[in-house]
């Protein structure tokens, strides 16, 4: 680890630990710290693959979510997120003696990470689209599989609906499975994670279409049955 990057990592506990929500909902908080490690992480791994400035990267992605530290009052909040991240982000990595292109490079990627806007000029380089990559390729991993069933609570639900949903899921999945990424190392990542998806809903469906009697009889699905949250299952770039 190098200097730089301890330094974003302390940056980025202390800002955390403004938030007013993660104050009273700590595995919040603790979650938010610890989808930045990763992202950080597999952002590193892209950049070590393509030849890219690992310790750049690894600093960008640790701050593409460090406006959590203000309340998301609501979904225009929400989306505003990378574009605010990139506020509270740039007199910090000015401080880090970081030359200003790739300031601006850094923070255009963490501006538009969420849904592909920013509201200062800047061009959309592997490096930038990297910051996106490495954040959606976390998003679809097992831990968030688990979050999306918890957060529709998928046990409450009647046979079905469990059924309905495993099938729209992934009619879902397959129309991820060809997205954009800025670049090869991301893209074979990605096709990686979204086919892990596939199987385990595979998997789930047949288990639960052995689940049904023998009769045929099945219970209809509520117009009311829970949809999952597309924040949970769906990349970023896409809202």
């Amino acid at each position: 680890m190098t200097e730089r990057i301890a330094k974003t990592e302390a940056f980025l506990r202390e800002k955390l630990k403004e938030s007013p929500f993660f104050a009273e909902h700590p595995e919040a908080g603790a979650y938010r710290l610890e989808h930045s490690f990763r992202v950080a992480r597999i952002g590193a791994a892209i950049a070590r693959a393509e030849g890219m400035d690992e310790e750049h990267m690894t600093i960008a992605c640790l701050l593409h979510d460090v406006s959590y530290c203000r309340a998301m009052l609501d979904q225009d909040t929400w989306k505003d997120h990378g574009r605010a991240s990139a506020r509270i982000a740039r007199p910090f990595l000015e401080g880090l003696g970081l030359e200003p292109a790739a300031v601006e490079e850094m923070c255009y990627g963490i501006a538009i990470h969420v849904d592909d806007r920013a509201d200062f000029p800047g061009e959309r380089t592997a490096f930038a689209g990297t910051i996106q990559d490495a954040d959606n390729i976390d998003r679809f991993d097992a831990y968030r599989l688990y979050e999306t069933l918890e957060n529709m609570s998928f046990s409450k639900l009647s046979l079905a609906e469990k059924r309905s949903h495993v099938e729209r899921t992934r009619r879902q999945l397959e129309k991820y499975l060809d997205l954009p990424f800025a670049t090869a190392a991301a893209a074979a990542l990605w096709r990686d994670r979204i086919g892990f998806y596939l199987e385990f809903y595979r998997r789930l469906g047949e288990q639960l279409a052995g689940s049904a009697g023998y009769t045929g009889e099945e219970e209809s699905v509520s117009p009311d049955c829970p949809q999952p949250d597309s924040r949970l299952l769906g990349p970023a770039g896409s809202f």
